[in-house]
């Protein structure tokens, strides 16, 4: 599975900001996908996950409310919305898969497939 990531970049705080990523090498719709996150200094975080048919979603407790994944699988793309970024929101950014999963993957060890990341900034 080869995962793409794009939409990064600066952004003030409060602003909103739009992740997306391609996924190819599999069927889309049998891989689950997760949004995950990284800070200089902390451990990696799952912000937020959805299952194969978009059905079921998952969100950190950091970022509820504020972010939205959802899918395309015709498309073969996960988004992740932002909106109402804060400085904390700083980190890179990767998608992840994680192939035939029954359920949504909370913690990022158990993704398989790791895009190769993108950097959101927030100032403040």
């Amino acid at each position: 599975v080869q995962l793409q990531a794009s939409g990064g970049g600066l952004v003030q705080a409060g602003g909103s900001m739009r992740l997306s990523c391609a996924a190819s090498g599999r069927t889309f719709g049998s891989l689950v996908m997760g949004w995950i996150r990284q800070a200089p200094g902390n451990e990696r975080e799952v912000v937020a996950a959805i299952s194969r048919s978009g059905a079921v979603t998952y969100y950190a407790d950091s970022v509820k409310g504020r972010f939205t994944i959802s899918r395309d699988n015709a498309k073969n793309t996960v988004y992740l919305q932002m909106n109402s970024l804060k400085p904390a929101d700083t980190a890179v950014y990767y998608c992840a898969a994680k192939p035939d999963a029954v359920v949504v993957a909370r913690t990022a060890a158990l993704y398989d497939y790791w895009g190769q990341g993108t950097k959101v900034t927030v100032s403040s």
